[in-house]
């Protein structure tokens, strides 16, 4: 059975302090992602996520502080735009937008941390696998 690899890029104060409620907590989930933590949501580039989908990721979530609630401000907001953005240009490289989710996840949040992980790995299970690679290779 296929199982999607997804790579999770987190804010250090919200989203990632909510993965490790999830975790100290015991909250079964299905162990598809890899965390990889920046001090806030606005810090990643579209250049990271399509490096993530060129290393073979099936699927890239973003996890920052709800709007209102960023540590910097307006951060959240930059990346909501951002992403808006992405989502179209993703279609341009052939890689459907559902792959990239932005979702908002509090430090209290590892319910939500958990629930986000299981319903975006069954969406990319039933989406099947990228396999960038292979097109790039054809080309």
């Amino acid at each position: 059975m296929f199982e999607p690899k997804v790579v999770c890029f987190v804010c250090k104060w919200c989203t990632s302090a909510g993965a490790d409620l999830a975790g100290t907590s015991r909250l079964q989930y299905t162990p598809s992602g890899v965390n990889i933590r920046f001090m806030c949501s606005s810090r990643v580039d579209p250049e990271h996520i399509i490096w993530a989908f060129r290393q073979g990721a099936d699927g890239v979530l973003i996890g920052g502080c709800h709007p209102g609630d960023c540590h910097y401000q307006d951060g959240n907001y930059k990346t909501q735009a951002r992403v808006s953005l992405l989502k179209r240009v993703l279609v341009e490289l052939g890689i459907d937008g559902d792959r990239l989710r932005l979702e908002w996840i509090s430090a209290a949040e590892g319910k939500k941390f958990a629930e986000v992980m299981d319903e975006f790995t069954e969406e990319l299970r039933s989406a099947g696998p990228l396999e960038l690679a292979a097109r790039e290779m054809a080309k």
